[in-house]
């Protein structure tokens, strides 16, 4: 990984510090976009000592707002001459209905739009950097979830066990639709389930949740084991010609018949596109 550069989301706790940390020992200038400063500047910390003197940076923003990720965005696209591989790692689950400031679930903001909004902010320099990569955490949890397109911010019916695995199910087809895109232009998208990992993950959920957290991480991996994957996808030349894979422990795994369906991740697409260009006429407009 020595000169490539890696932009990566969630990178502050768990599996996505700890692959950044991992990507900067092995040479990579890590790029790192986070909401709470105080995390950052710990991770930073962690990078400076992993990987000395390759100037990585950290850039702040609420990845639940549209507006705020496009922000953010622009000022890596401006920043950056080359991005050798994008990494949406971050995400959340909430026990009650939240709304994202574009007035959307705030699940469906965070773990779908945000992975959505800020890969298509950085295209541009991605292609211009092929080879590259953009890898997408998922997880297993999108086995079982269906999309409802009549209902895709959950008024009907909240669960958030349920918004959470439509979120997993949203990113699996969000690569698959992103690699048929990007079919030749040296640039790959994959996605991963890093298992069920022992991290901050649902720690301020609250409700139910909150509570029994504690007790489903005893039988959980390690932050590190987690990141493998990810690690993996980032830099292996194993990997290197691969796109629009689902993968498991280093290998590509089979998901859900839901989330191998061409037509639905098509469909996404186009509602997320929706989503984005209405959010950004009422901040226009505002």
């Amino acid at each position: 990984m020595d000169g490539k550069v890696v932009v990566l989301t969630g990178g502050t706790s768990g599996i996505g510090l700890v692959a950044a940390v991992e990507l900067a020992r092995r040479g990579a200038r890590i790029v790192l976009v986070a909401r709470d400063r105080g995390r950052a500047a710990q991770a930073m910390a962690d990078l400076a000592r992993a990987g000395p003197g390759l100037a990585h940076r950290a850039l702040h923003a609420d990845l639940a707002s549209m507006g705020e990720v496009r922000r953010v965005a622009a000022e890596i696209a401006a920043a950056e001459p080359r991005i050798d591989v994008l990494i949406n790692n971050a995400g959340a689950l909430f026990n009650r209905r939240l709304l994202s400031p574009d007035r959307l679930e705030m699940t469906f903001a965070l773990n779908h739009m945000a992975y959505f909004v800020l890969t298509e902010g950085l295209m541009r320099i991605l292609a211009g950097s092929a080879p590259a990569r953009i890898v997408n955490t998922a997880s297993s949890a999108h086995r079982g979830a269906a999309l409802d397109f009549d209902d895709l911010q959950s008024e009907r019916v909240y669960s958030g066990f349920k918004a959470y695995g439509r979120s997993k199910l949203c990113n699996i087809l969000f690569t698959r639709e992103l690699a048929r895109r990007l079919e030749g232009s040296g640039v790959t998208a994959n996605c991963l389930h890093p298992g069920f990992v022992a991290t901050r993950f649902g720690d301020r959920s609250g409700g139910l949740v909150q509570m029994l957290m504690p007790i489903a991480k005893l039988g959980a991996v390690s932050p590190r084991e987690g990141a493998r994957t990810l690690v993996h996808l980032a830099s292996s030349p194993d990997v290197a010609a691969m796109s629009g894979l689902y993968f498991y422990r280093d290998k590509p795994d089979t998901p859900s018949p839901e989330a191998q369906d061409g037509a639905a991740a098509a469909k996404l697409w186009a509602e997320s596109e929706r989503l984005e260009a209405a959010a950004s006429l009422t901040e226009g407009s505002s």
